[in-house]
């Protein structure tokens, strides 16, 4: 057969998938390269790898056999599901078994049951699209079920029935969200008919899964059919139920937009990186819960901090780690900080702004620009304009201070000295009161700032 040039490369002798091929058909084994890389190089899309998956009809003890002493590593954590790992000169090979893999309504993890033929193996797979294999070491496409069809036809199909797939690892549900996005694949009428009737599965499904593949969704190109596709057949509501409750009934009268259709579309308006995608899919979910009308039109005050509170519960059910929840946390609660600017900020303003984003800036920044959806032109390229001055004077700032690490003039052991104070809050309303003269004022001199911190004590009786 006519290999993909992406591939071609993994023929030649010095290939540690072509060695190790050929050292598992010497000892009387099938092999076959699986997985994205072959997806990926029929597509021409997809970086060059350093780790590829290969199945094989070898049991873990006899991969072992074959790995040892000519891998440079080898591990075995994956043996009771059939898989055994190894490196050599640089490249992750990931060895799995033929099998057959069957979840339990009651359980989270699968019974691992070996296989003898490929297609079997293949059977079990998610979609079509990766059910495809290259046999090695001479190759030829093993593809039973149609998936470079269906790569053609921009199509998302299941190996086998929607309701088999999604009973034996209902993951893949939400896989079939990342699929439909990232690989631009519309799904068959059969799988969203089933992931409508068994997205109560996702149960057994633990959250450090969800949150991955959750993860993998946010980051591709354009979440947007993703994302959808979640909405529409109720995935969502089985482990982010947030989604769907901010599809607002719209209202005639007060004229407000679609709050899901807004925010799927600021979540595409943003770079790709988890922490900014996921302020953006939550950045208005507390409006729902602080929806109002009146004589005005509809109106949602201190959703920010309403939506903040929400978003921290969600992400840490989800299991995300504590670093990424407070860091979207704090972009929610900022975003709207921005509509202030139009009534003026003095140069204190701007500076609270950025010492309170901090290390967040660049993203408070693009997730506030990415906020703005409205079809009104003149609207949007105001907001524009008013992002480009606060940027400026952001900009024209740092060059003259210390912008980025904005803190007061003393620390607590000067101030303990000066005022004779023990550790206590005394010196926090002593440190307190010095990082408010910072912002009012810039950079503040350590002998004006000894002499002023004297006075504020002495009006408070404090002091030596």
């Amino acid at each position: 057969m006519t290999v993909p040039a992406r591939l071609a490369h993994l023929l030649a002798p010095d290939s540690p998938v072509q060695q190790l091929a050929v050292r598992l058909e010497r000892a009387g084994h099938e092999c076959y390269l699986v997985g994205g890389s072959v997806r990926d190089a029929f597509l021409g899309e997809g970086r060059e790898s350093a780790d590829y998956d290969l199945t094989t009809s070898a049991r873990p003890e006899q991969v072992e056999d074959a790995l040892d002493g000519w891998a440079d590593a080898v591990w075995a954590q994956g043996r009771r599901f059939g898989t055994v790992a190894g490196r050599k000169d640089g490249v992750t090979l990931e060895i799995t078994t033929f099998r057959s893999e069957v979840y339990r309504p009651e359980s989270r993890k699968p019974e691992v049951v070996y296989g003898d033929d490929v297609v079997t193996d293949l059977s079990r797979r998610d979609f079509t699209v990766n059910a495809m294999a290259l046999r090695l070491p001479e190759p030829e496409l093993v593809d039973p079920f149609g998936g470079l069809a269906d790569l053609a036809a921009k199509r998302l199909r299941t190996p086998q029935e929607p309701a088999v797939s999604f009973l034996d690892d209902p993951l893949r549900m939400l896989r079939a969200a990342r699929f439909v996005a990232g690989y631009g694949l519309e799904p068959e009428p059969a799988l969203v008919e089933a992931v409508v009737e068994h997205r109560g599965r996702m149960e057994i499904v633990s959250a450090e899964r969800i949150r991955d593949e959750l993860s993998k969704l946010l980051v591709v190109d354009d979440p947007a059919a993703g994302l959808w596709l979640l909405s529409r057949t109720g995935l969502s509501d089985e482990f982010l139920p947030e989604l769907n409750a901010m599809r607002l009934e719209q209202d005639p009268v007060h004229h407000h937009k679609d709050v899901l259709a807004h925010t799927i579309a600021v979540v595409g308006n943003v770079r790709p990186e988890l922490r900014l995608r996921l302020a953006a899919l939550l950045h208005d979910i507390g409006k729902p819960k602080t929806r109002s009308f009146g004589p005005g039109g509809v109106s949602f005050h201190h959703h920010e901090v309403v939506g903040a509170r929400m978003a921290r519960e969600r992400l840490q059910a989800l299991r995300f780690p504590t670093d990424l929840v407070d860091g979207v946390v704090q972009l929610i609660y900022l975003h709207l900080r921005i509509h202030t600017y139009a009534m003026g900020w003095t140069d204190r303003a701007v500076r609270r702004y950025a010492r309170d984003a901090g290390p967040l800036l660049d993203d408070l920044n693009e997730l506030v620009r990415g906020d703005c959806t409205t079809r009104n032109r003149k609207k949007a390229a105001m907001l524009a304009r008013r992002m480009d001055e606060l940027e400026e004077r952001i900009e024209a700032l740092r060059a003259q201070e210390e912008l980025d690490s904005i803190r007061p003039p003393l620390d607590g052991r000067q101030v303990m000295e000066i005022l004779g104070l023990e550790p206590g809050p005394l010196v926090g309303e002593a440190l307190a009161f010095l990082l408010e003269l910072r912002l009012d004022e810039g950079p503040v001199d350590p002998d004006d700032a000894r002499v002023r911190l004297a006075a504020w004590a002495a009006d408070r009786g404090l002091g030596r």
